[in-house]
């Protein structure tokens, strides 16, 4: 069973399955470094919900909730807020 990046809430992460698509923005997300394989971890959202901001590869970057519906991760894989250690807060 998988779910898509978009379902996560700050804290989670997950190993990326694939990107779902074949067109420009598969591409772009691609290339923004989420690849099948990664560990990505969604950080916090913005204060109206969009965009996301997640932690790929040891950097941060911003998507579109709706973009980020495409990243399709590995639902097993994922770790709860709790046992992630990390604070969400701003140092």
């Amino acid at each position: 069973m998988s779910r898509s990046l978009a379902d996560l809430v700050p804290g989670e992460s997950g190993l990326i399955l694939t990107i779902a698509g074949d067109d420009a923005i598969a591409t772009r997300i691609l290339e923004m470094g989420l690849t099948p394989g990664a560990r990505v971890a969604f950080v916090r959202t913005a204060p109206l919900g969009d965009p996301l901001e997640v932690e790929v590869r040891g950097y941060r970057l911003s998507l579109r909730r709706q973009d980020a519906t495409r990243v399709l991760l590995d639902a097993s894989s994922g770790t709860p807020p709790s046992a992630s250690g990390k604070s969400n807060a701003s140092p």
